[in-house]
């Protein structure tokens, strides 16, 4: 396929100006095609574009090497044009994910036993999962220097688990999956699939990380709100610190689940999928509203916050954690090594929550857990109640320490 340069670029400026690209974006834009493409199609007496013209731009503008910060520019310049003649839209600058290989003899059966989970039509995620642990696996065995499925053995799986630091209950059950896969095609014997069918691993409680007042007060007076992403950044922020709400939440807000007139925030939560109801404080309120007026994009999208750069789409949730984490980390509040992430925004409200004596309920029905069982959990960092069920500590005698002429505590 090929199309006159003018035209296209015509018709690229139409699809900027219908999604929001700023017109300092534009304007860069016009400037690299008429320094690159254009000037390099011109030399050669060129007027249609096409992919291969655009291969060819680019191998001739690129020098060898590491690709400048420049050179990145005109590639995604030349890129725009392809995609919007070939696709019919401009997409989103992707990063190519980390292919894990799994070769040799061993690889090959993993790589049939990925296969296999295919065909049970398992998803696309939980089968990338199993090819990342899978190939540390591999390479453990590498390692080991055992190159083949006869050569594995009980102790090396065992080794294998003992030193991955975190989600042993989830690699457990990976090459679980796995051994009963190879036995199953009579790859291994049964002492081998019998391994971790009783292995347990009792997993550690993990006392949640969480924020002063104080801390949590210089985080939000940190956020700069000069700019748009700054005041998006900042209403999301209040959104975790004083309400509670999850990233996803945040992320999935919609302009219909804010009751201005009732100064309430009705939504039903992503990962439960249950309602709550929220009051919608004055602080709250403002950071949204000074967003919408002075730091959204125009956009049709019904979500309440958008990304920073064009074409403008609503946040994920990864997302919003990472511009809380960000916020965090400038905020100059000591992390050590505590979470700083949205999550740890609702773990402080819930603890400012205990110190105020809330009851239990309350809070959970704020946080929205679906049984107030998951809210226990917050009870290990109310410090100040806890001390008061310790108990006194009785005096030991002297008899006690003289025993046998104090031979044991000499």
């Amino acid at each position: 396929m090929q199309q006159e340069i003018s035209k296209l670029i015509a018709d690229c400026l139409v699809y900027f100006n219908s999604h929001c690209y700023t017109q300092v974006r534009i304007d860069k834009y016009k400037s690299m095609w008429k320094k690159g493409i254009l000037a390099y199609m011109q030399e050669k007496g060129l007027t249609s574009f096409s992919t291969a013209v655009g291969e060819e731009f680019i191998h001739a503008f690129v020098k060898q090497g590491h690709v400048t910060v420049r050179e990145r520019d005109y590639i995604r310049s030349v890129h725009v044009l392809d995609d919007l003649m070939n696709l019919g839209y401009i997409r989103r600058r992707t990063f190519v994910g980390v292919k894990h290989l799994l070769d040799g003899e061993i690889g090959c059966q993993m790589q049939n036993f990925i296969v296999h989970l295919q065909s049970l039509r398992r998803s696309r995620t939980t089968v990338y999962d199993y090819e990342l642990y899978l190939s540390r696996f591999l390479t453990f065995l590498g390692h080991e220097q055992v190159y083949t499925v006869s050569g594995i053995s009980e102790r090396h799986i065992l080794k294998f688990v003992s030193t991955m630091e975190n989600n042993k209950v989830y690699i457990v059950s990976i090459l679980r999956v796995l051994l009963r896969y190879w036995y199953e095609q009579h790859i291994i014997g049964e002492r081998l699939y019998e391994l971790l069918d009783n292995y347990k691993w009792v997993k550690r409680e993990k006392i949640p990380s969480y924020y002063t007042a104080s801390e949590v007060m210089k985080v939000e007076k940190s956020v700069d709100r000069n700019s748009g992403v700054g005041k998006r950044d900042y209403a999301m922020l209040l959104l975790a610190s004083r309400l509670g709400l999850r990233a996803s939440d945040i992320a999935h807000l919609k302009f219909d689940n804010i009751e201005w007139e009732k100064n309430q925030i009705n939504l039903t939560q992503y990962k439960t999928g249950n309602p709550v109801s929220l009051p919608l404080l004055s602080d709250v309120g403002n950071a949204i509203i000074d967003y919408l007026k002075h730091g959204r994009f125009r956009c049709e999208s019904n979500q309440v916050f958008l990304s920073a750069r064009a074409p403008y789409i609503p946040v994920t949730g990864s997302m919003v954690s990472s511009a809380l984490m960000r916020a965090i980390q400038q905020s100059g509040v000591s992390i050590n090594d505590r979470r700083h992430g949205s999550h740890s925004m609702r773990h402080s409200l819930a603890c400012r929550l205990l110190e105020n004596s809330v009851p239990l309920h309350v809070i959970s029905e704020a946080l929205g857990h679906c049984v107030t069982e998951s809210t226990r959990s917050y009870l290990r960092i109310d410090l100040l109640s806890l001390q008061k069920c310790s108990l006194p500590v009785p005096l030991v005698p002297d008899s006690f320490y003289m025993q046998k002429g104090g031979v044991f505590y000499g």
